[in-house]
């Protein structure tokens, strides 16, 4: 199967993936699914593998989730049960499995992560599309434009900002718990 094709294939992953999480993410759907495009395609990029492929698309549809399933700004555990669950419900074998959950929780992760390539790439990707593309780590502005475009941003970043406040008057010595060095 060409590069181009596995992408789409996974992109049916993704959308299934989303579409039972709608009601959790109620009016952020749009803004939530357009960010994971982004960040997917960000990385799928440089990806080449079909395994990688699938596992991106899963990481990517997991990622941030548990914001809304778990209505926390510590989101990354719930982000990773719902991950894993997924998986053994799909029946994907262990090394996919710890690799998605290595993603996902990695990738906010400040220093470059040396022990899974894939979830350096995709911790690029989300920084990418965290800084709205004011940081590019190798990828083209046009690219990311075309991104940003064909996958408009919707009030993500602003939406991210208010949990971010709402957290910091929570939990002030503890405003970002995603984050790790």
């Amino acid at each position: 199967m060409g590069h181009s094709n596995m992408i789409n294939a996974e992109i049916y992953i993704i959308d299934t993936i989303l579409g039972t999480y709608r009601d959790d993410l109620g009016s952020s759907f749009d803004q939530y699914h357009n960010h994971v495009y982004r960040v997917y395609h960000f990385a799928v990029i440089n990806i080449n593998s079909e395994i990688d492929i699938r596992n991106l698309a899963i990481a990517a549809a997991f990622h941030d989730i548990g914001i809304w399933t778990g209505n926390t700004f510590d989101y990354l555990a719930p982000s990773i049960a719902l991950a894993r669950k997924y998986c053994t419900d799909k029946e994907i074998d262990s090394t996919s499995r710890a690799e998605i959950e290595i993603t996902i929780n990695e990738h906010h992760r400040l220093s470059v992560i040396k022990t899974s390539e894939l979830a350096e790439v995709f911790r690029q990707a989300d920084l990418v599309d965290l800084s709205w593309g004011l940081i590019r780590l190798g990828r083209k502005s046009n690219y990311i434009k075309l991104m940003k475009k064909k996958f408009p941003n919707k009030g993500f970043h602003y939406n991210l900002l208010k949990f971010f406040l709402k957290n910091l008057i929570r939990h002030p010595l503890k405003p970002l718990p995603m984050y790790k060095w």
